[in-house]
């Protein structure tokens, strides 16, 4: 499933540099998290960088966007071209 960022964050810019697929952005008023880019860095490390970096916790799994890890990898493989 893709993640989402709450609205606790302090936008600190930890998170955006980390992401291997560019799906973190400034939004409005805090970073927001594109799902159709979001793999939780499936195919590119063990868990999500963003969720390591983040000072306060306030990236959690999307319950919008529901996805299997076989639909993640799928996900990671249109995204980087290696499908």
């Amino acid at each position: 499933m893709a993640l989402l960022i709450d609205d606790s964050c302090i936008n600190c810019d930890m998170c955006e540099p980390e992401c291997p697929n560019s799906a973190i952005t400034m939004g409005e008023e805090i970073y927001e998290i594109d799902p159709d880019l979001c793999t939780e860095c499936v195919g590119h490390y063990d868990k999500p960088t963003c969720v390591s970096v983040c000072p306060i916790d306030c990236i959690d799994p999307d319950p919008a966007h529901v996805e299997s890890q076989d639909a993640l990898m799928v996900k990671y493989g249109i995204i980087t071209g290696k499908i």
